[in-house]
């Protein structure tokens, strides 16, 4: 009877399977991207003067909604959901292109627009990790939990 389990589910495991869905190497790629980020998180001060450099893109993933609430000013919005092979074409066609990300559990005070999320599901680490796999190599991450009255970044809303 153990065994009659055991092949069914085996059998149902490979009935599935789904050649668009690799496991192994979301895994796989996750550990090279933890690797390549150590040396790539930046504080506030080295965020706002890599901002300023020409050709450099402030990518927000969070929610079209919590994007318009409140973001860095000069962020572009591409929610995480929405990072995709075409949508990077069109938003950063250049893999070469300077990228810094940030996320809600970079700030402190503003629960609303940066809702906390558990520290091994911040979106920094969904999205670091994303960009890598589509071979955006030049992605920097705002390191720093920063109180948001005490920021030297300047945030945008819209109506």
């Amino acid at each position: 009877m153990k065994w009659s389990l055991a092949a069914a589910c085996l059998a149902t495991s490979l009935a599935y399977g789904n050649p668009a869905i690799d496991m192994d190497g979301y895994l796989r790629v996750s550990h090279e991207a933890a690797q390549h980020r150590e040396a790539r998180r930046v504080s506030e001060e080295e965020f706002i003067r890599m901002s300023r450099k020409p050709g450099t893109v402030v990518l927000d993933a969070r929610s079209r909604e919590k994007f318009d609430e409140l973001h860095v000013k000069g962020a572009i919005n591409l929610p995480f959901p929405d990072i995709a092979i075409e949508s990077l074409k069109a938003t950063i066609p250049e893999k070469s292109t300077r990228i810094l990300i940030y996320c809600n559990n970079n700030f402190a005070n503003a629960e609303g627009p940066f809702p906390a999320k558990i520290a091994r599901a911040s979106l920094n680490l969904s999205t670091y990790i994303a960009l890598y796999s589509y071979g955006y190599r030049n992605v920097y991450e705002l390191g720093p939990f920063v109180d948001l009255k005490d920021s030297k970044l300047e945030f945008a809303s819209r109506p």
